[in-house]
């Protein structure tokens, strides 16, 4: 069967599925491979649970007529989505970055969707799987299209990005994050440039681009760009943080325009830039800056992201999705700006940082311990040679049996790690 086939029945069975516990009637199973599974042996019970086609590439799997065989299938999966991007040429930005690429996506959604209908990455759907099945969601109804892409090797940005074909680029930043898989800083930053790399390519390309940010703007030479970033020097998009008490409250203009005042519900003053970025898109998309302050002030984050929870016993501020030395360095500098007693911060390690990973947890180590006021807890063995005067856990099962011997009520607490540590277990227990 050609790719042209194919897209043919699909647009017939417009809904796709990777799995088996979901297989809604008429839709189409694509039987991906695993380092521990092999999806074409599921794929006549994806079949009996009501998918109108499944597509295998295991020349052994037999036995209905409704099997699509492929060389492979999850090749056949981005070809695909490739293939249905292109004929549904709505505009689309690809969004990329080490920290605040799924909350920047998410405020460029809020921002976009006062005015038009749009697809946007759920989650964070971001890799080689997520962001065709994503791809396939697009409909004709659709006005713009959000998607968010991640990376932990060189060479997957431009890979998803030929699958993407965007017309604009935003990358949040740039950090130290996967150094295992990128071997170094300047390893991180080129692979998230190879997004800027495609829109060179790209008839018609440009970005948005953070230009208090150095190292985005030394790769960004020769793209048409709208700018944002602090006041004063003459971004197309300008503001800062005013206050975070919790929430962060910031200000915001177009370049000339009136200030704009947001009391968000976001926990964070690096979340400032972020909000400009969606308001630099928003406003290139004609979305009036009255939509765009009602967009951010409205938003409200899930998923452990910057969440501000206040449970019976204490507030909780839960950074627990993902960690690494730059995101650290922030929710730090941030917890160090909210106004609390009886201050806790529970970090757990950072994972992925190949070579650097005791300098790294060295500095988190030493930064977290001179905070003013605030007891610290570190959990996960690569902080356990560091600031031997402050309580270390092995695990999160070690935190939790402290916790129940010793509760805490009363405290400002900030929980923040990489998601395999699984803090984010803990805020049922303070």
């Amino acid at each position: 069967m050609t790719l042209n086939e194919l897209y043919d029945l699909y647009l017939a069975h417009p809904t796709v599925t990777t799995d088996t516990r979901d297989c809604p009637e008429g839709s189409i199973f694509f039987a991906l491979r695993g380092a521990s599974f092999n999806g074409n042996e599921f794929a006549l019970q994806a079949l009996a649970a009501g998918c109108a086609y499944a597509v295998v590439d295991d020349p052994e799997t037999k036995g209905d007529e409704r099997l699509i065989h492929v060389p492979d299938v999850l090749d056949t999966l981005q070809q695909l989505a490739a293939l249905h991007r292109r004929r549904l040429a709505l505009p689309t930005l690809q969004i990329t970055g080490t920290n605040g690429k799924t909350t920047t996506k998410e405020l460029v959604a809020a921002v976009l969707s006062e005015k038009y209908k749009v697809l946007f990455t759920q989650g964070n759907f971001n890799n080689h799987i997520g962001v065709p099945k994503t791809l396939l969601r697009l409909r004709p109804n659709h006005e713009i299209a959000i998607i968010e892409t991640g990376a932990n090797h060189p060479g997957e940005i431009a890979a998803l990005s030929n699958i993407v074909q965007p017309d604009f680029g935003l990358i949040t930043n740039v950090g130290k994050a996967h150094l295992e898989g990128f071997g170094s800083f300047e390893g991180v930053v080129n692979t998230k440039g190879e997004l800027y790399d495609f829109l060179r390519r790209k008839p018609g390309g440009s970005i948005f681009l953070n230009a208090d940010n150095e190292h985005l703007c030394g790769i960004a030479a020769g793209l048409p760009a709208e700018t944002y970033g602090l006041p004063g020097k003459g971004y197309d998009v300008e503001g800062e943080a005013v206050r975070c008490a919790p929430f962060l409250e910031l200000r915001w203009r177009p370049k000339g325009g009136e200030w704009q005042e947001v009391k968000t519900q976001l926990i964070g003053a690096y979340n400032a830039t972020n909000a400009l970025a969606a308001a630099a898109v928003g406003l290139h998309f004609g979305v009036t800056p009255e939509q765009i302050t009602h967009a951010l002030s409205h938003y409200c984050p899930t998923n452990n992201r910057s969440e501000l929870k206040r449970t019976e016993r204490n507030t909780l501020v839960v950074d627990a999705y993902n960690a690494n030395p730059t995101s650290m360095q922030a929710a730090l500098d941030n917890f160090a700006l909210m106004e609390g007693c009886a201050k806790l911060a529970i970090l757990g390690e950072m994972r992925e940082l190949g070579e650097a990973s005791a300098e790294e947890h060295e500095k988190v180590a030493q930064q977290a311990c001179a905070l003013t006021g605030t007891e610290v807890w570190f959990v996960g063995k690569n902080f356990a040679p560091f600031a031997p005067n402050f309580p270390h856990f092995d695990d999160v099962a070690a935190v939790k049996a402290h916790l129940q011997q010793h509760p805490q009520t009363g405290r400002l607490i900030l929980i923040k790690g990489s998601n395999g540590t699984r803090l984010f277990e803990l805020p049922e227990w303070l």
